[in-house]
């Protein structure tokens, strides 16, 4: 998916957050986050590896 294709989604999103996880409760099909808000870490972080969004939620299969 493109930028100009996420820029463009019409959804209740987080302005500016993209997510490619298609397996989170909060991901719609234009790679939008549907969060109210999400949670970024670990803090003790030093690179962009270490990171992972807290707010993930795994679909049921």
């Amino acid at each position: 998916m493109n930028d100009e294709t996420r820029r463009d989604c019409d959804c209740k999103h987080i302005k500016g957050v993209c997510c490619d996880v298609k397996n989170c409760v909060h991901h719609d099909a234009s790679g939008c986050c549907t969060a109210q808000e999400i949670t970024v870490g670990p803090s003790y972080a030093t690179t962009s590896s270490d990171t992972a969004c807290a707010t993930f939620k795994a679909m049921e299969q």
